[in-house]
């Protein structure tokens, strides 16, 4: 759809909004057999089409100039032949995820003998907002569907001609396995409006998923009128107890900050224990440099790295996505967890320590998603925790948090079997 002016604009959104709010209904009837063979369908086509899948991959690249794309974006972009196959694969796994739909979370028999079971159901429909990368499309539909939810797919404009190809397959596939054609739509207008008028109706979607840079995230959080899934940053932390293993700290710190710099996972900050401050932050400063990391750091840091610049207020607060880390020396654990928790996005935090009891400590006090104990906090992730996959990662307490894989796409409400009972 060409954008036109601004009723045509929300006319379409509607039409597609209610489109999605009945295949939703539609897909509750649906088996998880039908599912799963939506989903191998649809990866035996993205491989039978990747010809296809290239050529309008190739349209995106060509435009890529018009959009000022760095190199980086470029490459995110871009669909080889080897990425239009770990795609394919990855509904292949989704796929083989046991059926979160109808689950009896919980069940009892009250005294009257009423049975009361907690299950299993899906949000609705969901509207998806995104950036960039193509296989995101496949992904986050693949997600959607199976926990039971229709998905509005608004890709972007980078992206458009990979994510009309892709989502075309999806669809074709769908209506061929019995599910609706309607649970995966792609956004057809750029138009930046439509975005918009999807947030203002929460009678048709459910909840919406932005996952993108902050700002599209806040402006999301602001104009939405339906509950969002959210992180807003990354600012993640790597604390080095008083007892760290000096070969592990190093190999963390550098994995953490320096393995994808452009990720939500990756280590903004370093704090380290005065006690062993002298001995282990040359090697790791040294480690870090060798890898073109710019490090800005305390009065004690750079007085144990010469090459460490001074770090400011708005460092310990920053979420960089760029060769820099910024590094703070503290006196305990205690004071370790204040400034974490000052200063982080609640997003991953990690601790490197042989101590158990401090280990335990900060686990319990650390404020984040995800607490990672001697693991590098680039395995907060959907995949590397077992979900399958994500769809992002929440740094929200309601109603999900940490990665989003099927279960935390889906709800449950209680259903109650009697045999004629009633209320005195």
């Amino acid at each position: 759809m060409a954008a036109g002016d601004a009723s045509d604009v929300r006319e379409y959104c509607l039409d597609v909004a209610r489109r999605a709010a009945r295949a939703a209904r539609e897909l509750a009837g649906v088996s998880g057999a039908q599912k799963q063979q939506w989903l191998r369908e649809s990866a035996r086509q993205l491989r039978r089409q990747s010809q296809g899948l290239a050529e309008a991959n190739q349209r995106d690249i060509a435009a890529a100039p018009d959009f000022r794309l760095t190199d980086a974006q470029v490459d995110r972009l871009r669909l080889t032949p080897e990425r239009i196959e770990s795609m394919a694969a990855a509904l292949e796994e989704v796929a083989l995820l046991p059926e979160p739909i109808g689950e009896v979370i919980s069940s009892s028999i009250r005294p009257n003998g009423l049975e009361v079971q907690k299950v299993r159901v899906p949000l609705g429909v969901i509207f998806f907002i995104y950036e960039s990368r193509p296989n995101v499309t496949a992904d986050a539909a693949a997600l959607c569907v199976k926990s039971g939810n229709a998905v509005i797919l608004r890709g972007g404009k980078e992206a458009a001609h990979s994510n009309a190809a892709i989502a075309e397959i999806l669809a074709e596939a769908a209506a061929g396995a019995g599910l609706p054609r309607d649970a995966v739509q792609l956004v057809a207008t750029t138009d930046r409006k439509a975005v918009g008028h999807f947030l203002r109706m929460p009678e048709y979607i459910d909840v919406t998923i932005p996952r993108g840079g902050e700002g599209l995230i806040r402006r999301v959080s602001e104009e939405a009128r339906m509950p969002v899934i959210k992180h807003y940053a990354g600012n993640c932390h790597v604390y080095i107890d008083r007892a760290a293993e000096a070969e592990t700290a190093v190999r963390l710190v550098v994995n953490a900050k320096c393995q994808r710099l452009g990720v939500c996972n990756a280590a903004e900050s370093l704090v380290i224990h005065a006690a062993v401050a002298a001995e282990l932050l040359p090697p790791i400063g040294e480690a870090l440099l060798q890898q073109g990391i710019e490090i800005r750091g305390d009065e004690t840091t750079q007085k144990l790295l010469p090459a460490a610049g001074p770090a400011t207020e708005e460092d310990y607060g920053t979420e960089y996505l760029a060769p820099v880390i910024s590094v703070k020396v503290v006196a305990s654990l205690d004071e370790a967890i204040e400034h974490i928790n000052r200063y982080s996005s609640r997003h991953t935090e990690a601790i490197v320590t042989r101590d158990l009891d401090a280990a335990r400590r900060f686990a319990t006090r650390i404020d984040s998603s995800a607490v990672m104990i001697n693991a590098s906090t680039r395995f907060n992730d959907g995949g590397e925790f077992g979900l399958g996959a994500e769809i992002g990662i929440s740094t929200d307490k309601f109603h999900a948090r940490g990665p989003c894989g099927i279960h935390e796409l889906t709800s449950y409400k209680y259903v109650v079997y009697g045999s004629g009972q009633i209320r005195e």
